[in-house]
């Protein structure tokens, strides 16, 4: 996934040591919000003077100022003349704040550094042309690879139309996320467990099928590590579900029912009784999922569900990335596998990860990487 600007710079280590210093510390400030920020995205800014940050910020979430006046603010009167730095070009639009390019003008910064341009047709190097007018000097593609990588799930979005879609398992060594019985806790190690919770708080929603709900009865929550929560979706054609279980507790998160249009029942009063939100469509599937989803602001999907519905969701082009936890575990057996059927009959018609990476998390193994574009997009 590149979204490389022809405005970005072409020799990068042509960028001072420090310009990246400052950069790497705007990415710091903006995942402070990670997970609050949508339909916006990841932004921080710092004010420097003399070689000193004198100002920093970071848009906590939407409808609140932008990173660069948060900065600004904290600089105060000493911004005149000053270098500010923000990872994402600055707006240049009015829409539930005034433009930032004007803030910059108003305090007469001698200097703007960007790490990446915005993907907003609204924005899109248009901020960059409005400041150099102003007389101000622009630079732009510190840091970039960096700064697109922590937006990819906006620069998605905006491109098209849909949210970025993440898709997690955990598998033992023998590839089963389950034992014949469909027992599954646990597999990973609470290392790998913690790393998934803080996954999620940096998603807008996270999603899974009505059989993951009956077997596991899961929470779909942070466990504490960060005080935001994702929505919690579940999707289900029978709606078949249990009476009780914790996703029915919206008092940790919300949690939303996608389903077929259902009779009115016991359950269904039950679960509208709890605070649980059903959304009936004539027709399910994770696309129009990810549409409904898209008309809520949402940037990031985390898909945690099993495998026949991970299969429908890769072939609908609904998933983007991939993080396949590996323990060092056999358990043999027909058991459950974590991707469904995928119509493939020969190896060169194999979905290739690309831009993998590969961690060790106590005893585990994580295989991070992108589904190839061609085959969604």
């Amino acid at each position: 996934m590149s979204f490389n600007s022809p405005l970005s710079i072409l020799n990068s280590p042509l960028i001072p040591d420090f310009d990246r210093k400052m950069m790497q510390k705007c990415l710091e400030l903006a995942k402070k919000a990670q997970g609050r920020t949508s339909p916006n995205p990841l932004v921080g800014s710092i004010v420097v003077k003399d070689g000193k940050i004198i100002g920093e910020g970071f848009h906590p979430q939407a409808g609140q100022p932008h990173a660069e006046v948060f900065a600004l603010r904290s600089a105060g009167i000493e911004a005149e003349k000053s270098t500010v730095y923000v990872n994402l070009e600055p707006c240049n639009h009015y829409g539930r704040t005034p433009p930032c390019t004007e803030a910059l003008i108003n305090a007469k910064v001698q200097k703007v550094v960007i790490g990446s341009i915005d993907p907003d047709s609204r924005v899109s190097s248009r901020g960059v042309q409005r400041l150099r007018e102003a007389g101000i000097e622009v630079i732009v593609g510190v840091e970039e690879e960096e700064c697109l990588k922590l937006n990819e799930a906006f620069f998605h979005r905006v491109k098209y139309n849909r949210p970025f879609g993440i898709f997690k398992y955990a598998m033992t060594l023998d590839g089963k996320i389950a034992t014949n019985t469909g027992h599954s806790q646990w597999i990973t190690s609470p290392s790998s467990r913690n790393f998934v919770h803080y996954l999620r708080s940096s998603c807008d929603a996270v999603i899974v099928g009505g059989n993951t709900v009956r077997q596991d009865n899961p929470q779909l929550t942070t466990h504490g590590v960060t005080n935001h929560n994702p929505l919690r979706g579940v999707m289900t054609k029978t709606f078949d579900l249990p009476f009780d279980c914790h996703l029915w507790d919206v008092n940790q998160a919300k949690t939303v029912i996608f389903t077929l249009p259902q009779p009115n029942s016991t359950l269904k009063t039950h679960l509208l009784t709890q605070g649980v939100e059903i959304v009936e469509m004539e027709n399910i599937n994770p696309s129009l999922v990810m549409e409904n989803l898209c008309q809520r602001g949402f940037n990031s999907v985390l898909w945690e569900c099993g495998g026949n519905l991970a299969s429908e969701c890769i072939k609908l082009g609904m998933i983007q990335k991939v993080y396949a936890f590996i323990a060092p575990k056999i358990i043999g057996g027909d058991g459950f596998n974590p991707i469904g059927s995928l119509n493939i009959n020969t190896m060169n018609e194999a979905i290739l990860l690309q831009d993998t990476n590969i961690i060790q998390i106590e005893r585990d193994f994580l295989i991070e990487g992108y589904i190839k574009p061609s085959y969604h997009d």
